[in-house]
Order: C-alpha cells, then structure tokens, then sequence
C-alpha cells in the first residue's frame, strides 16, 4: 500500500524522458496554480441528463441509482480483495 508521500507507480518513462519517475507524477496544488493559464474551474463539467430542470427523476429514483452504482463498486473491489 502507498504510503501518503509515496509516488505512485509508474509504467516507465513515458514522454521527454526528463521526468526520473516516468511520465506522471503527482503535483502540488502550489506547483499547479504557478502555471501560466491555470484554471482549475469545471463549470463545464455537467451532466446533460440533468439540463432540463423540470424533468429530473425522482429523489428516491436518484437514490436508487446511487445505491446501485456503490453496491456494484462494492462488488468489484470484493473481487479484487479475493484474488489479491
């Protein structure tokens, strides 16, 4: 298990080669907002499904879909648990 300084593994230096520790790296969010033109705004991030204000399913339906899609993640990482 990683370690909360430990880089996180990598598949080889992929890219210009400078980089020692492969082609990602983990960055700090000072060494991101340095950076010439940084935006770290996703308002265009949205979810098209959700756009018609009207028409949004149910609470107890999202809540129904939510509790699916954390149970079938639950499951796969069930999986990955017994094989390790």
């Amino acid at each position: 298990m990683l370690q909360p300084d430990e880089p996180a593994p990598t598949a080889g230096n992929v890219g210009c080669g400078k980089n020692v520790d492969g082609g990602w790296r983990k960055y700090t969010y000072d060494e991101i907002v340095a950076r010439d033109k940084t935006s770290l705004d996703i308002f265009w991030l949205k979810d098209q499904s959700l756009a018609d204000l009207d028409n949004l399913p149910e609470p107890d339906d999202l809540a129904a879909e939510i509790v699916e899609n954390l149970e079938g993640g639950l499951a796969s990482f069930r999986e990955i648990l017994a094989a390790l």
